[in-house]
């Protein structure tokens, strides 16, 4: 059986795209599937990168860029009530530590209820209401994202990440192979269908090429 990791960060809209997908993919080619939380932040500062909404100019690429996507994949999209938000959290309540068997609604109840309803998903009080609303215990989760060991339980997510050479959100470990971002799910499939068309050896060439230069800076 194929094994997929879903990395994800409820901060982005991309990662909202590829849930919507990658659960039925994963059912499509009987390949099982973990939904792992996991900070975008601590990943951009261990790689000393800046996030898109970080970049006004890629701030403003990005939300026009995901609203053409939603609207031609029939997607409700409306935004959170702020972004950048704190989704720390938000992402503590997707642990299987605070959601247990119920992981998979509340990461659903939380992607939608801030990307498609517009709900602050870095107010605790929010998120009580989006997972409420759900059926699930919003309040009880909420109050154990506070303990000690959840705390760490996503702590050990993100290195776990790291040591795995995610960098990115969404990011899909497909038994070993990673690919990242939501416009890469057809290779996720070809992977899963055995029909991925990396050539290993060439892709073994290239990695091996030595640095012709460091990066120039402007002068």
């Amino acid at each position: 059986m194929a094994h997929i990791d879903f990395w994800f960060d409820l901060i982005s809209p991309y990662a909202f795209f590829g849930w919507l997908r990658v659960r039925d993919l994963a059912a499509e080619h009987g390949a099982s599937l973990r939904c792992r939380p996991v900070l975008f932040a601590a990943l951009l500062d261990h790689h000393g990168q800046l996030g898109p909404a970080e970049i006004p100019s890629k701030r403003e690429h990005t939300f026009k860029d995901i609203l053409r996507y939603a609207a031609l994949h029939g997607i409700e999209l409306s935004g959170p009530a702020t972004h950048p938000f704190q989704p720390v959290t938000a992402l503590r309540c997707c642990l299987p530590a605070v959601a247990g068997e119920h992981q998979r609604r509340v990461i659903d109840a939380l992607f939608r209820g801030g990307w498609s309803r517009g709900a602050d998903l870095g107010d605790p009080q929010d998120l009580t209401r989006v997972l409420t609303a759900a059926g699930l215990d919003g309040k009880g989760m909420v109050a154990r994202t506070r303990d000690p060991a959840v705390k760490e339980a996503l702590k050990s997510e993100v290195a776990a990440a790291i040591e795995r050479g995610v960098f990115g959100v969404p990011t899909y470990d497909v038994d070993g192979e990673l690919f990242w971002g939501n416009d890469r799910m057809d290779y996720v499939a070809l992977r899963l269908g055995g029909r991925d068309p990396l050539d290993e050896d060439a892709a073994r060439r290239l990695l091996a090429l030595p640095s012709g230069s460091v990066r120039p800076k402007a002068r």
